[in-house]
Order: structure tokens, then C-alpha cells, then sequence
């Protein structure tokens, strides 16, 4: 393990990730914007956002219209319902027909995991040991450049200390953060989810007994992801750093306005 993150994961995702970091805070600072490092957090975000623009396009189009393919799904199921076989069967040729890789979704959060990864731990490195000379000497270490070396962070924004937790900083503006944060991941799941259409049809076998589908386990995922993991979020965001919360709504912000652009424009016919 520890060479697999001294040879590998550092080298190609922590530490272009944390260039880059420093590449914005050091612009910033030419240009004396105020707030150099939480406008550099921003930047960042953005920047690894559209990286992944081309894999998130895709896992949305693919949510879209798996949507709209549910009236279909759900005749499959009613049909073959005593054939499990002949339903994946069936449940394939419909996805192949619509172009849709129901495993796409996993796929992007793969490819997602190790630049996240490597996003949380650049964040951390700065957010939780600010100023510290040994910090500053590590991150100048694995710097490209010696230009973009760095003799300290100001880490103040918008009246915001960004190394601060909420749980810490004891001044009641901070617990808005996680707030919005939560709430911000609220919206996401909100707009994400498949919208329902008039009321759900249930059915029953022969003996009464009512007959559970994929929508079922579906809809239990939905409302975890809909309540609860904003709410695990917002925990989170309480208790970490508010320069990571700051990341993570941009992040969510941008997610947002994505899944509303794509939503209004796809049609399954």
C-alpha cells in the first residue's frame, strides 16, 4: 500500500492536483484578489468538474433516460415476472436499443474515486495544518516549479476562516455552512432522481399476495439518498475543514445546473 501511494498515487493524482492548487493561489495573489485561496478552492473545483464534464454528461443522459424507460421496464416485469432469464434478456435488448450502458454510472464513479481522493487529501494537507513551516516546506517539495513556491496561506474568506471547523469556531455564522451544505445536497439528489408520474400501479400474484419489483428496492435507495445522505453531508461538512465544504458545493452547485440543463432536453421516443 504505502507503494502504491508513494509511486503511483501521489506522483499522478495527488500532487498534479495540488499544482494546480497552488498555480490558482499564486495568479490570485498577482492579481491581489482578496481571498486568493477560497477563490483558488473554487477554481479547482471547476477545473476538475469540466475534466469529467464528457463522464458526468454521460452518467446523467444515462439517468435521463432510464427514467423515461421505466413505463417500459415496468411492462417487462409485469410480463415476465415468473421468468427472471427471459426478463434480463428482454431488460438488455431495451437498454442496447436505446443506447443505454446501465453500468455507466459505476464506471464514472471509478474513474472519479482516485482524483477525489486526491482533491480531499491536497485540501487537507493545507486546511488542517495551515501555516505550519513543516506543512509549507512538504507541499514546496513536490512543487514543478520554484516559482510557485509558497511561504505561507492566507486562509481567510469572505469573513471566513477556511482551516476552521463550525464544530470549532465557535461564532454562529460557521453552522451555516453545514446547512447549506446539506441542503445544496439535498437539491442534487432531488433533481437527480426519477420524477413520478400520476399514481404507481401496485399488483398482486394469484394468491393476493402483492407482487415487489425493482422499484421497490428503487425507491428505498431514493429516499437514503434523498434525506439521509444530505444529512450525512452536513455532518460532515460540521466537522471537517470549511474550505472542504466550500469545495464540495461548488461542486454540488455545478451538478445542479447540469442534471436541470440535461433534464430539459432529453426525450426517450
Amino acid at each position: 500500500m504505502e507503494f502504491f501511494v508513494k509511486y503511483i498515487f501521489d506522483p499522478f493524482f495527488a500532487h498534479p492536483i495540488l499544482n494546480l492548487l497552488v498555480v490558482f493561489y499564486k495568479l490570485f495573489l498577482f492579481i491581489k484578489l482578496p481571498g486568493a485561496f477560497g477563490f483558488a478552492i473554487i477554481a479547482l473545483t471547476v477545473a476538475v468538474r469540466m475534466l469529467f464534464q464528457p463522464f458526468f454528461q454521460k452518467q446523467i443522459e444515462t439517468a435521463k433516460k432510464m427514467q423515461e424507460l421505466k413505463p417500459h421496464l415496468d411492462n417487462l416485469n409485469s410480463k415476465h415476472k415468473n421468468d427472471k432469464k427471459q426478463l434480463q434478456a428482454e431488460q438488455l435488448k431495451l437498454y442496447q436499443q436505446h443506447g443505454i450502458n446501465p453500468t455507466s454510472g459505476c464506471l464514472v464513479m471509478i474513474i472519479q474515486l482516485p482524483v477525489f481522493i486526491a482533491l480531499y487529501n491536497t485540501l487537507n494537507l493545507f486546511l488542517l495544518n495551515g501555516q505550519a513551516e513543516k506543512t509549507i516546506d512538504s507541499i514546496n517539495k513536490v512543487l514543478y516549479f520554484s516559482a510557485l513556491k509558497i511561504d505561507s496561506i492566507n486562509s481567510w474568506f469572505f469573513g471566513l476562516d477556511l482551516v476552521k471547523t463550525p464544530k470549532q469556531a465557535g461564532d454562529w455564522y460557521y453552522l451555516l455552512i453545514p446547512l447549506i451544505t446539506g441542503l445544496l445536497q439535498y437539491f442534487q439528489a432531488k433533481v437527480s432522481m426519477p420524477q413520478t408520474t400520476g399514481k404507481e400501479v401496485v399488483k398482486f400474484d394469484d394468491k393476493g399476495k402483492k407482487i415487489e419489483s425493482q422499484g421497490d428496492f428503487q425507491k428505498a435507495m431514493n429516499t437514503q439518498m434523498k434525506y439521509m445522505f444530505p444529512v450525512m453531508i452536513g455532518w460532515f461538512s460540521y466537522t471537517l475543514p470549511i474550505g472542504l465544504a466550500l469545495y464540495w458545493n461548488i461542486f454540488s452547485i455545478m451538478g445542479i445546473m447540469q442534471y436541470k440543463k440535461v433534464n430539459g432536453k432529453l426525450k426517450i421516443k
